[in-house]
């Protein structure tokens, strides 16, 4: 696969800064159609909520528009409240917002166990629990819920069969953190087929899910930029200065 390949590339610091574009594909699996985007950690990657006047941007455009610099790769990445507030942990220019929720609660978010993807010192998804108890430093977080893959194996909430299907996003990353692959599926898929993606095709060492229904994807190299809600978080790589 090519992403397990890209972690040998990716070793050290001055290969990540020698592969900074962002590649997409689609990929079959259990009968759906999957794009992944590979994403090194040496990229120019962020998160993006509010403009510098505090307003949420909430599309792909705006955020282009706010940093003057166009993106090679974005997505949404997390679940948000009618406002578009994030609803758990998110952290931009290593400046909290909202505080991690370690609770359980309604909705996909309180299906515990979830996670918190953390652009820090490389990339890395981590079950919340542990995030709290290992206080990575992380310029960009955002919390968001079910994890899909931990420690290798699968939400255990997932039945092969489950009948809720949606498009669905999320982002998996590998032990060393020189990594991260995002997938969107280009039609609705069940938790688990998606989860299985994840673990069983990227070989994510941990996984988590960003939404379903509002999921978005933008890739210019793919002539995609998926239109639709208005969003809250979003996760973005610009183009370098």
């Amino acid at each position: 696969m090519r992403w397990l390949a890209a972690l040998a590339l990716l070793a050290s610091p001055a290969a990540a800064e020698d592969h900074l574009e962002v590649v997409c594909d689609d990929v079959s699996h259990l009968g759906a159609s999957y794009t992944l985007c590979e994403i090194p950690a040496g990229s120019d990657m962020q998160l993006f909520l509010r403009d510098d006047q505090g307003a949420v941007l909430g599309s792909f455009s705006a955020v282009e528009e706010n940093e003057s610099r166009p993106l090679l790769f974005a997505m949404n990445a997390g679940m948000y409240h009618a406002d578009r507030a994030p609803v758990g942990h998110y952290v931009e220019d290593s400046i909290e917002e909202m505080r991690v929720i370690t609770s359980d609660g309604p909705g996909n978010f309180g299906l515990l166990p979830n996670g918190v993807f953390c652009i820090g010192d490389g990339l890395h998804v981590f079950e919340t629990n542990d995030y709290v108890t290992q206080t990575p430093t992380c310029e960009y977080a955002t919390q968001s819920g079910p994890m899909l893959v931990i420690d290798g194996a699968l939400h255990p909430r997932f039945i092969p069969n489950g009948t809720s299907k949606f498009i669905r996003n999320g982002v998996g990353t590998f032990e060393d953190g020189s990594l991260s692959v995002f997938a969107i599926s280009n039609e609705p898929v069940n938790f688990h087929n998606f989860a299985t993606l994840f673990r069983d095709v990227i070989n994510a060492d941990n996984a988590l899910y960003f939404d379903g229904k509002v999921s978005r994807l933008y890739s210019p190299s793919n002539n995609r930029s998926d239109f639709g809600w208005q969003l809250g978080p979003i996760v973005g790589v610009l183009a370098p200065q």
